[in-house]
């Protein structure tokens, strides 16, 4: 991202994060900005990350190259409608909203401005997230790495072939990370029934959850073999697992992962309204 200049419309949580991701990769400040509507959030992001702030759009994208919209769905189309008498053609716009396609975006921006959708997900305030990125054809093979390189500084980019496939990705990542809290929660009132002290009972399922985690994305074998590696036959781990698929653990996860899927795409029809 060097010398790429970069506006943020929106100063939440998201996009202080990618900006603290950018600068921990040696961004030079000078080279960010920001818009938000309050004067607080503004005064925060600045004196964190030592960036320029405005309360005009207009001013924030004013030079940029890369112009990322971290607003909240339900604003988005006031927001680009606003901005779009501001925009130079060949300025990328990178939005990191829910449910708003690239139809929609370039309906309110103007056809000709390149897009690049994206699904992060909320271990990106971590830097610790995952990210599913889609790109319209108007979006150079430079702006493509411009845009991954945006959303690497906050955990793993991934390009996707087909719009489409973000409701699937919002499915999997994008709401995944409340499927292991779930899981988390659940875990530990069943350790606490067993007898064991809540706090115990929560720490000793956090950090399982952290090592799996860890084992999984740090082998060369799938999740399947991981799993017969550690369910030893008769023992404790496999009357467990014969517990869950007896309960029908595969499919509820299916059924729920489906359901999430509807539920993005209903959203983007009519968010793009």
């Amino acid at each position: 991202m060097s010398k790429t200049r970069i506006a943020f419309i929106g100063a939440g949580n998201m996009a202080a994060s990618l900006i603290g991701g950018l600068r921990a990769q040696g961004v030079d400040a000078s080279d960010i900005r920001a818009s938000d509507p309050g004067a607080e959030t503004r005064a925060r992001i600045s004196a964190e990350h030592g960036i320029q702030t405005f309360a005009s759009n207009a001013e924030a994208v004013a030079g940029a190259d890369v112009i990322l919209l971290a607003v909240k769905p339900q604003m988005m189309k006031a927001v680009c409608q606003d901005l779009a008498p501001n925009l130079q053609p060949q300025q990328l716009i990178v939005s990191v909203a829910a449910g708003i396609t690239c139809a929609s975006l370039n309906q309110w921006l103007g056809e000709q401005q390149p897009v690049v959708r994206c699904m992060p997900n909320t271990p990106a305030l971590l830097r610790k997230g995952v990210s599913g990125l889609y790109a319209t054809d108007k979006v150079s093979t430079t702006q493509r790495e411009q845009a991954e390189q945006l959303l690497s500084a906050v955990g793993l980019a991934l390009w996707l072939d087909h719009e489409q496939q973000l409701d699937a990705v919002t499915a999997v990542s994008g709401s995944g990370p409340a499927y292991f809290f779930l899981l988390i929660e659940a875990m530990t009132a069943a350790g606490v029934k067993l007898g064991l002290p809540e706090d115990t009972a929560r720490q000793l399922t956090q950090h399982t959850a952290l090592g799996a985690a860890l084992m999984s994305t740090g082998s060369d074998v799938d999740a399947a073999e991981l799993r017969r590696r550690v369910t030893s036959p008769a023992g404790t781990t496999e009357a467990a697992i014969k517990a869950f698929q007896a309960g029908g653990f595969e499919a509820l996860v299916d059924t729920a992962l489906n359901a999430a899927a509807k539920r993005s795409a209903e959203l983007a029809e009519q968010l793009g309204q």
